[in-house]
């Protein structure tokens, strides 16, 4: 199986970095390998977000600017993390009804390439 880089990050704050290869959206748990070669067993609805990432490290210095379209993308979704935080980007498949979904950041300059949000950890999700 293919190797995502991700980073978790969790309702409290807590930040994991490290490759999956067995995260599903319909699951509630998955394995991630930190970037010290420590395998954890992750509970997805303790999460934030599991953000898809081009690199492990990121760049510290780049400001988000969801001003990009994407063309395929889906509908444009604006979310309101519980701890404030605001990502606005493309959806194909938002649903009320699901524990998550995924969206694509209308940032292309970013680190994420997409990113699965935890429905319990959003305070609003729009479509704009």
């Amino acid at each position: 199986m293919s190797q995502n880089k991700v980073v978790v990050q969790f309702k409290d704050g807590k930040i994991m970095k490290g490759n999956t290869s067995d995260f599903f959206p319909n699951k509630t748990r998955f394995h991630l390998t930190t970037l010290s070669g420590d395998m954890e067993n992750i509970d997805v609805e303790q999460l934030k977000a599991v953000f898809f990432v081009k690199e492990s490290e990121g760049n510290e210095s780049h400001s988000d600017q969801y001003e990009d379209e994407i063309a395929g993308g889906g509908r444009k979704i604006k979310i309101e993390f519980l701890d404030s935080e605001v990502v606005i980007g493309y959806t194909l498949s938002y649903s009320p009804d699901r524990h998550g979904f995924f969206m694509t950041p209308a940032d292309l300059k970013g680190n994420n390439e997409r990113i699965f949000v935890v429905k319990s950890a959003t305070k609003n999700v729009d479509f704009v």
